[in-house]
């Protein structure tokens, strides 16, 4: 099987990489900064039996950088896609510089449209589509408007994309992760039965992969139990609650 990552240097998309790469798959890298990316290329270690691992460098907050990648899917025909590169801005909206704003728009949602257009516009009976969103897509965040919203509209995408693309055999999913701890660590007062390594995640992500049953996934009983309760909750209720609970320190630049 062949895989592009999106965001793959960090997190994640880091932990997909060397678990596609560990189970025989070939990886496609692709992050902004080519000196972690030549680093992942050495931890991942030979290439999967569809060659060798390689990567991509681009920044998909800008068009060249979405033009590059769309490119190379298009190009060569991929089995999976994990559209996993995101960005958050924490702050109150309005105290929020619009220049700060926007690029995550970009990237979290113009980026995941534009690749996975590129994606399917050449995928095969078989081939998955993984669109990497969040818990924040059920419940969103004050202080943290853009950011949900975004990971709202994926999760929103992706769930539409799966039903569309069920009789050709693409499978398309959206993976909805709550906080996640990453190698630099999570900052947070949030309870520890919330929190997921990457590794869990992707352990999660790959069962549900190999299933193919749910359009949804979220990685965690407790995650994927408030998820449920947050669909019925009254609007007012989560907001209250998202806004005066324990909050995690979200990462402030791009994946990858």
């Amino acid at each position: 099987m062949t895989a592009l990552i999106t965001g793959a240097t960090e997190g994640i998309g880091r932990a997909f990489a060397l678990a596609l790469a560990a189970e025989g798959h070939t990886v496609t890298a692709v992050a902004r900064t080519e000196r972690h990316l030549r680093a992942l290329m050495t931890e991942l270690g030979p290439g999967g039996s569809d060659g060798e691992h390689d990567y991509l460098v681009a920044d998909l907050a800008t068009p060249d950088g979405v033009r590059t990648v769309a490119d190379a899917l298009t190009a060569t025909p991929y089995d999976l896609l994990i559209n996993n590169a995101g960005l958050a801005r924490p702050g109150p909206f309005a105290d929020t510089p619009l220049d700060q704003a926007l690029p995550a728009l970009r990237l979290n949602c113009e980026a995941v449209v534009a690749l996975a257009h590129a994606f399917l516009a050449t995928a095969r009976h078989g081939a998955a589509l993984v669109n990497v969103a969040s818990t924040l897509a059920f419940a969103p965040q004050p202080g943290q408007a853009v950011y949900s919203a975004t990971k709202a509209f994926v999760a929103s995408f992706s769930e539409a994309l799966w039903y569309e693309q069920r009789p050709r055999g693409v499978y398309v999913m959206a993976l909805c992760p709550g906080p996640t701890a990453t190698r630099t660590g999570l900052h947070t007062d949030i309870p520890a039965a919330l929190v997921r390594t990457p590794e869990a995640v992707v352990v999660a992500a790959l069962t549900a992969l190999r299933r193919r049953r749910r359009p949804t996934v979220v990685p965690g009983r407790v995650n994927a139990l408030l998820a449920a309760v947050t669909r019925h909750l009254p609007r007012t209720t989560t907001l209250s609650l998202l806004a005066d609970g324990p909050k995690a320190t979200v990462p402030q630049g791009p994946r990858g």
